[in-house]
């Protein structure tokens, strides 16, 4: 199978399902602590569009940071460069796993997803 990049939080539980999933499909894992190696705004960019998503779709709408600053209610009147600078300037704020492989990109994990884009069916 490919190798694929994934960027993870490693005390995640979902990204912990994830990981283990896809390595059970036999696919190859390079690991980026989301924290760590939290992509920059480029990066970003080229993933929503990869992955045909809205860029809100790549905040982590339950995370504590999300919550703590009031991203409700700040996201809709921002600009995507600014969404952008915000996820690239805070990994916390970022939606995980991300998965990519070539032009490929998945956010967040359910399995049925997963089946579709990275299964070995």
């Amino acid at each position: 199978m490919s190798q694929l990049i994934v960027y993870h939080y490693p005390k995640c539980g979902t990204c912990r399902s994830a990981v283990k999933w896809l390595k059970e499909q036999g696919h190859e894992l390079e690991l980026r602590h989301i924290v760590e190696q939290t992509p920059g705004v480029d990066e970003l960019s080229s993933l929503a569009k990869a992955s045909g998503l809205e860029l809100k779709k790549f905040f982590n709408t339950s995370g504590e940071v999300y919550k703590r600053e009031n991203l409700k209610e700040k996201l809709p009147s921002l600009d995507d460069r600014e969404k952008l600078e915000m996820l690239a300037g805070n990994g916390m704020l970022i939606k995980r796993p991300i998965v990519v492989s070539g032009d490929k990109v998945t956010v967040g994990f359910k399995e049925e997803d997963y089946r579709k884009a990275w299964g070995n069916e």
